[in-house]
């Protein structure tokens, strides 16, 4: 009913190629996979640093203990530079339900007085749950309020196992609301905000903002509460995540005030 009525709500234009309704159905999938993939990256690499500088602020060079034995971390240290090498064994290593394959490369300078740290990643021959995802991208660390917050410049381009293929641009910033400090990565618990594109192929874009904050709960495999605004060139609505239940139950409202209950994949 959902797909239904995001169909009708679409019009070609005389100079537009006519889009199947499986071609819809399918890019409303991949873009759903696209945010799983993203949020998953960030939970890793942000755990991959923290873990680095616990650490070292114990007196010790490395800890690996919150990762599973499939997963190599090498590092590379020159004064205050360090590089995290983490390579996952043949065949892959789940990790929270996903399955990763080949090679994140973590770079940043450590200077523990300064109020902010980049952090520079690099996807190499990478895999996420069989799909190819390709990136160099960026994450700056600031601690200058509060709680750490991260902000994540994204531009990944994720490859399908059947050849489909998407682009996903913009910037996300995750706020560490719960859980800082506990030792614990499965008890945090990030507010997340930001804007960023879905490009396909075939010419198909999705626009997408938050407005109201997303709850990422890292334990959850979807965001538990908050809305993004969803824009595509002939229809637009938003997209609500309820009052902060782990399930994976949505609501999407078109412009024109209908409201549909949907199930996330």
């Amino acid at each position: 009913m959902f797909f239904g009525l995001l169909f009708n709500a679409c019009t070609e234009s005389e100079t537009t190629e006519p889009v199947s309704e499986e071609q819809e159905v399918e890019e409303i999938v991949q873009s759903s996979e696209m945010d799983v993939i993203s949020a998953s990256l960030e939970d890793f690499i942000i755990e991959v640093y923290e873990d680095q500088e616990n650490a070292e602020s114990r007196g010790t060079e490395s800890s690996r203990a919150s990762f599973p034995n499939c997963v190599t971390v090498t590092l590379v240290m020159s004064q205050n530079f360090r590089e995290l090498t983490v390579d996952f064994a043949e065949g892959g290593c789940e990790i929270r339900g996903h399955l990763y394959q080949g090679q994140i490369v973590v770079t940043y300078q450590r200077n523990p007085a300064e109020q902010q740290v980049f952090l520079g990643y690099v996807l190499n021959d990478f895999y996420f749950d069989n799909k190819q995802v390709i990136g160099s991208n960026s994450i700056l660390r600031d601690w200058s309020n509060n709680n750490p917050q991260f902000t994540h410049t994204v531009d990944l381009t994720v490859v399908w196992p059947n050849g489909a293929q998407a682009s996903r641009e913009g910037q996300i910033v995750r706020e560490w609301i719960e859980g800082f400090g506990s030792g614990i990565f499965t008890d945090n618990v990030f507010e997340v905000t930001g804007y960023w594109d879905v490009n396909f192929v075939n010419g198909g874009t999705h626009s997408y903002e938050s407005i109201i904050p997303l709850r990422r709960e890292v334990t959850c495999y979807h965001f538990v509460s908050g809305s993004i605004d969803v824009e595509r060139p002939l229809f637009g609505g938003v997209l609500d995540y309820g009052e902060g239940t782990c399930d994976n139950l949505a609501t999407f409202t078109l412009t024109d005030g209908t409201e549909i209950d949907i199930v996330l994949n």
